[in-house]
Parts: structure tokens; C-alpha cells; sequence
């Protein structure tokens, strides 16, 4: 599909003014970039707007999947607002600047704000579903992991008084008992927020998921979702950029960790995701296409996750060249969000994986788990002039193997 198809379809329904699209003759990066943030302002205008206003429960239509379980529908508005500031987080951190992209970041970054604000105010009619149920103790940790990427442009602006109700909305999750699957990364990355921002925290709900994460770890890059391997995403979604989140903060402050070294810890997890990603990687068909495996698949391009985030760190593996990360992401998120009815006519994330298709929700899926998928979004923090942009662009693996040329081969790894 042509770019300016792709910013069409991107643009096709919605109530936000597309980002203006470079020239035709615009270097590969810089097409790649305004394509991202065209679709990262898309995600962003109706959610924040509203919740700014204290109007998303009002204007935001729920869609649950047909198999859903009956829990209340308003946590909904919570993973909505907590996924989607996640991957926009790094984004919004970026400095002010005069062009179109620098003027529409500095507004939605304001909407986040107050966002932020009307979110944790109980007088506010978007209050969240802070009191709800185990649902609230996953997103509460997409909301705190935004402001630990990005604490700088979202935490230390806030109001005393926002920052205080945030705080005890965080600690009083702590009567949620997360089960012993990827949930206890979402308790640990509460604590780690805590540590980070100087507050109490609780060193064995952080402790005790880093070891569990360690255990179900079966080599080669994959882990466990508890006792059972899962042939799915999670690993992308959950289980290696947590990890490594919590690890940053751990090491970052000496923390303490029982008979082991948080640097150490931190190193082994972050060599773990990058021979993950290689898997990613070799999963991006020529097309952009990947394989539509397993449970949450309508989190669509939250799949490349650790790809996007290690980007984001300067941390991808030798193996894996800044120009051709960003070429086989641009590729994936063509393929996936070129279908208009991703979003609904009020601009609004739909149930699917490639379009509107709600037969593939889970029991737990609903319109607002969607916004998950901005993680895919990370490489935005990164300004425009940094090599991740301007490095040539290069043939991902299976576009080099169908085209017959040459590419490496793949082994296992014993870390």
C-alpha cells in the first residue's frame, strides 16, 4: 500500500486533523515517523480530549466481546487511558519544538496531564474504577509504567494534591492478590514506581515476581506464563518489558534482592529480550503480516513490544540494525492499521486484529484493552534526528529470504 493510502486510511473517520504527511521525496525514516505519529495522534485525540474534559465515559461507546464475563464494564476507561499513555509516554516527553508534529504533542501532552488529574479526582465524572475489580491491578501498572518512562513530562508536573491520590490509589491495590502468572509483574511494577518516585514500597511483591519470572524462564528467549508455556504474545506484551522496567528501578536504587545482584538480574533480562526480539523479528513476514497466535491477539501490534522498546533504549542487539527494525515495523503497522474499522466513526479503538472483528475477543476483551497496542508506538521518543530515523533502511529477514538473498542463520543461546 502507498503511504499516502496508508495516512488515508489512518486519517478515514476520525475526529482528529491528521498530521500533515511529508513530501513524497522525504527520506525513509522521516515517512516512517510521520506514518507513526499520524497513527499515535489517531489513537490519542478522543481519549484524551475527553478524559481531559471529564467526558469519556460519556462520549466513549463500550464494546465487549461476545464472550465477556460479566465483571463491571467501567474498568474499562482505566485500561483505555492507563495502555494507551504507556506507549505514548516517551513521545510526549520529547521537547517542544515549532512543527506540526511539536505543536500537536504539546497539546495532547497537556490533555494528559489533566487527564492524569480528572483520573484519580472522585469528584470528577471520569473518576476511574480505582475500587473495582482484579482487572484495576493490571492497568493500574500500565498507568504507573507511564510515569516511569517518562517522569519528567507526566509526574513531576502534577499538583501536589493529584500526586498525593495517586499515591494512595497505587498502595490500596495492594488488597489485590495477583495470581502466579503474569499479573505479578503488574504488582511488582507498582512498587518499582513507588521506589522510583522515593515512596514506601513493598520489596517482596517486586522480589518475589523477578524470581517467579526467573523460574518460568524455559531458555532461548521465552517464558512460562506461570506453570504452562503458552505459544502466544505474552512474552511481548507482559513478561520481558516489565521485567526489565522493574529491574531499571531496582538496580537504579540499590534496592536489595536476596542472594543476587540487580545489575546483574537487569543484564541477563535485557540480553533475554533482545534474543527474543530476534524471534519478533523472523516472525515479520515480507508483507508485514506475523502470525495471528494465541490469546489477546486483538492487542495487534503490542506484539512487537520488546522491538519497539529496546529501540527506544538504544538497546537493540547487533543483530538487529536500527534500519531494519524501522522498516519491518513500518511494514507491520501497515498491515495492521491500514483497515479503516480498526477505529469506530467516533475515532475510537474496535475489537480486532486487523479491522473490526470481535469474534476474536477474549473473555476479559473489551474496546478499552485495545489501547494497549500504542507500546507498539515507543520508537516516537526518539527525536527525529536520531539514527533510528536516519539509518538507511534495510530488508528484514524474511524479505531477504524470499527474495533468495542472503540472510543468517538462527541458532539457540544458552542465557
Amino acid at each position: 500500500m502507498e503511504r499516502r493510502h496508508f495516512i488515508r486510511a489512518l486519517a478515514a473517520g476520525s475526529a482528529a486533523t491528521a498530521l500533515p504527511a511529508t513530501a513524497a521525496t522525504a527520506a525513509d525514516g522521516s515517512e516512517a515517523r510521520s506514518q507513526l505519529a499520524t497513527l499515535a495522534q489517531k489513537m490519542s485525540e478522543p481519549v484524551l480530549t475527553n478524559l481531559a474534559a471529564g467526558t469519556l465515559k460519556k462520549n466513549f461507546a463500550l464494546e465487549v466481546s461476545p464472550t465477556w464475563d460479566g465483571r463491571d464494564k467501567g474498568v474499562a476507561y482505566l485500561e483505555c487511558f492507563g495502555r494507551l499513555i504507556a506507549g505514548i509516554a516517551p513521545w510526549l516527553a520529547l521537547p517542544d519544538d515549532g512543527t506540526s508534529e511539536g505543536h500537536t504533542r504539546k497539546r495532547l501532552h497537556q490533555l494528559a496531564l489533566q487527564s492524569y488529574t480528572n483520573s484519580v479526582d472522585p469528584s470528577n465524572p471520569d473518576y476511574l474504577l480505582w475500587k473495582g475489580p482484579g482487572q484495576t491491578l493490571v492497568d493500574s501498572a500500565y498507568f504507573t509504567n507511564a510515569l516511569m518512562r517518562a517522569p519528567q513530562a507526566l509526574w513531576e508536573p502534577l499538583d501536589a494534591k493529584t500526586k498525593q491520590r495517586i499515591i494512595a490509589e497505587i498502595k490500596a491495590l495492594r488488597r489485590i492478590e495477583p495470581p502466579y502468572i503474569n499479573w505479578m509483574l503488574f504488582s511488582a511494577m507498582n512498587e518499582a514506581w513507588l521506589m522510583s518516585i522515593g515512596e514506601e514500597f513493598d520489596p517482596l511483591r517486586m522480589n518475589v515476581a523477578i524470581r517467579k519470572i526467573n523460574e518460568w524462564y524455559v531458555g532461548d528467549g521465552w517464558i512460562k506464563d506461570g506453570d504452562a508455556f503458552h505459544f502466544d504474545y505474552y512474552n511481548a506484551y507482559v513478561m520481558h518489558p516489565m521485567l526489565v522496567e522493574i529491574l531499571d528501578v531496582l538496580d537504579a536504587k540499590k534496592g536489595a534482592f536476596w542472594n543476587g545482584k540487580p545489575e546483574e538480574l537487569r543484564a541477563q533480562a535485557i540480553k533475554r529480550m533482545q534474543r527474543y526480539s530476534e524471534h519478533l523479528e523472523r516472525f515479520i513476514g515480507s508483507d508485514g503480516s506475523y502470525p495471528p497466535i494465541g490469546r489477546s491477539l486483538t492487542y495487534r501490534t503490542t506484539a512487537f513490544q520488546p522491538l519497539a522498546l529496546l529501540a527506544w533504549r538504544k538497546k537493540l542487539p547487533q543483530s538487529l540494525p536500527e534500519g531494519q527494525i524501522r522498516a519491518a515495523l513500518q511494514a507491520v503497522h501497515k498491515a495492521v492499521w491500514s483497515a479503516p474499522s480498526n477505529f469506530t466513526k467516533d475515532g475510537y479503538l474496535t475489537i480486532g486484529f486487523v479491522g473490526h472483528q470481535p469474534e476474536l475477543g477474549d473473555w476479559y476483551s473489551n474496546n478499552g484493552s485495545m489501547y494497549i497496542a500504542s507500546a507498539s508506538l515507543l520508537p516516537l521518543g526518539l527525536a527525529p534526528t536520531d539514527s533510528y530515523w536516519t539509518a538507511p533502511a534495510q530488508d528484514w529477514t524474511q524479505k531477504k529470504a524470499f527474495a533468495g538473498a542472503r540472510f543468517p542463520k538462527d541458532y539457540p543461546v544458552n542465557y
